[in-house]
């Protein structure tokens, strides 16, 4: 049964699938929110310029890990790199502050969610 299974399964992903699961993984309750009030304090083409800015350095920060993983195929998060290439002080440091933005990024998408629902 498992090698039946096994021949019918491939391993394939195209460009559609990785951009539903960006999308998906960008929009938040937090960015709905945060978004009246961006545009509130810098303006509409002021917004569009600094999401497109940051836009552009994410890409860029995760094209820089793309190539990391694919040269040096590594277990763990990204903080493997810093880890092993600058000390083990950095390395902890970043897995630390990664686990910290997302502890606080939790508590701000469940907060962001309870002020939609009043609504």
């Amino acid at each position: 049964m498992a090698k039946q299974l096994h021949d019918k399964l491939v391993r394939k992903m195209e460009a559609r699938h990785l951009l539903m699961i960006s999308l998906g993984g960008v929009i938040g309750t937090g960015l709905f929110l945060s978004s009246g009030y961006t545009i509130q304090q810098a303006g509409p083409i002021g917004t569009i310029m600094a999401y497109a800015i940051g836009a552009v350095v994410v890409y860029l920060v995760m094209l820089c890990l793309g190539e990391l993983s694919v040269v040096m195929p590594e277990t763990g998060a990204f903080h493997v790199y810093a880890d092993r290439y600058i000390g083990p002080g950095t390395g902890f440091t970043v897995a630390i502050l990664y686990w910290l933005t997302w502890t606080v990024a939790l508590g701000s998408e469940f907060t962001a969610a309870g002020l939609i629902m009043q609504k």
